[in-house]
C-alpha cells in the first residue's frame, strides 16, 4: 500500500477548480477535528502545508472542505 499524501481540499464559493494544499499527516489530523466549525463559523484559519509554508484561509469564502488522500486514483466524494 503507498504512503497516504494528505491534502486539505477547498471548493470556494464563487467556483472554479478546488485549491489543494498538500499537509503532513499531523496538520491533517489537526484539521480533521475542527474543519467542519472553521466552515460553519467562517473563520480565518493558518494552515501548515508540508513544504513547511503557513498559509492563511479565509473560511467565510469556503462552500467545502475536506482532507483528501491525493494518492487515490479515482475521486468519488465522500468515499474511501
Amino acid at each position: 500500500m503507498a504512503d497516504q499524501k494528505p491534502a486539505l481540499v477547498l471548493h470556494l464559493a464563487a467556483g472554479g477548480e478546488p485549491l489543494l494544499f498538500a499537509l503532513t499527516t499531523e496538520e491533517a489530523e489537526r484539521l480533521t477535528k475542527d474543519l467542519s466549525h472553521f466552515v460553519r463559523t467562517g473563520s480565518v484559519q493558518s494552515i501548515q502545508t508540508k513544504d513547511e509554508s503557513e498559509v492563511a484561509v479565509n473560511f467565510s469564502h469556503v462552500a467545502a472542505a475536506y482532507i483528501d488522500d491525493l494518492n487515490r486514483k479515482t475521486r468519488v466524494f465522500g468515499l474511501h
